[in-house]
């Protein structure tokens, strides 16, 4: 059963500019209806996501949701109908962008790689009566989550109105987006932003997740920065960088260090790519941008202090602004973008 999650907005279904957007995470999948202006028109739908009961049942879920997303928005209205342009869906894995499908992803979904999502969506769709105001099948975009969430927080959120940004989400990895001429640019191998995989002097020889040493991931991600602690003092009790942050206030040493190394070598792999892209302008989410001015403070004077001056002086990070809506409202945008480009 879906369970609500409510919003300040009116549901506005029965016009021509209704999209759905989706985001796919390895515990809930969430929906919403959402105006071509970004407006989210509707309350959020979730349900768990079965993310060890094989490809199939993952269409089936994501399908079904975004039918019932459809389904409330036409009750909300008698005589009218959600008739969506498209169905933008932001998916854990790498994403081949153009065909909808996973190239490539980790355990928390079993047997993803491979799984055709725009196909299996889009049939399930159709099976069950979704259609757009032509009378045909929506059109289905799927994108990587941190993509999404990037498409979004550039398009209206803390980016509002940046043709380029560079959007970096920390919490239980590190990951990245980029966003370029307004839209999110994927890379030769769709993998564009994902900061986490750089090299990382403050690494060492630290094993990353990707099962290489030495990459940020390793120092500067949630679970690594319990994990540094643990090792450098036993406290096997101390398992969430919330835990080691709260140490680090109440003066704890080693806290305070390994914190602190987190937000600085994250700092100077954003000053990198900075360096590279020179966007307009930096934007950090995830769970340790909640962190306060021991994680911001350093983060902060690394990036400036890596920067040439013209840069430097310029370049403000940006804590994030739409919260969980951000990758529902991002998937949809890029399916109307996708839509604009088809048609």
């Amino acid at each position: 059963m879906t369970a609500p999650v409510p919003t300040a907005t009116t549901p506005r279904p029965g016009t021509d500019d209704v999209l759905v957007g989706v985001d796919l995470g390895g515990t809930k999948i969430a929906a919403a209806l959402v105006g071509i202006d970004g407006t989210v028109l509707s309350d959020v739908l979730e349900v768990p996501t079965p993310a060890h009961d094989g490809p199939e049942r993952m269409l089936d879920a994501i399908a079904g949701l975004v039918t019932d997303v459809v389904a409330a928005g036409t009750r909300t209205r008698p005589g009218e109908t959600a008739t969506p342009l498209a169905v933008g869906i932001g998916s854990a894995g790498v994403i081949d962008a153009d065909r909808g499908v996973v190239t490539s992803a980790t355990d928390a979904v079993t047997d993803w790689p491979g799984t055709d999502i725009v196909s299996g969506v889009g049939a399930r769709l159709w099976a069950a009566g979704v259609t757009g105001p032509d009378g045909e099948a929506p059109l289905v975009h799927v994108d990587n989550d941190v993509n999404a969430y990037a498409a979004g927080e550039a398009w209206i959120g803390a980016g509002a109105g940046a043709r380029t940004a560079l959007v970096v989400a920390v919490g239980t990895g590190v990951g990245g987006a980029v966003i370029l001429g307004g839209s999110v640019h994927h890379g030769a191998h769709y993998v564009a932003g994902e900061m986490g995989h750089m090299p990382s002097g403050l690494a060492g020889q630290e094993m990353c997740t990707c099962g290489r040493s030495g990459h940020l991931e390793a120092v500067g991600a949630g679970p690594q920065i319990a994990r540094r602690y643990r090792e450098a003092t036993g406290a096997t009790d101390v398992t969430t960088a919330l835990a080691v942050e709260r140490l680090a206030d109440d003066g704890d040493a080693t806290a305070q260090r390994v914190y602190r190394e987190a937000a600085i070598a994250l700092g100077q792999a954003i000053a990198q790519v900075v360096t590279v892209l020179d966007p307009d302008t930096v934007i950090i989410s995830g769970g340790l941008a909640r962190s306060g001015e021991l994680w911001w403070g350093p983060l902060r004077e690394t990036v400036a202090a890596e920067l040439i001056d013209l840069v430097a002086r310029d370049t403000e990070l940006l804590p994030a602004t739409l919260g969980t809506t951000a990758p529902i409202i991002g998937a949809a945008h890029e399916a109307h973008l996708r839509l604009s480009r088809t048609s």
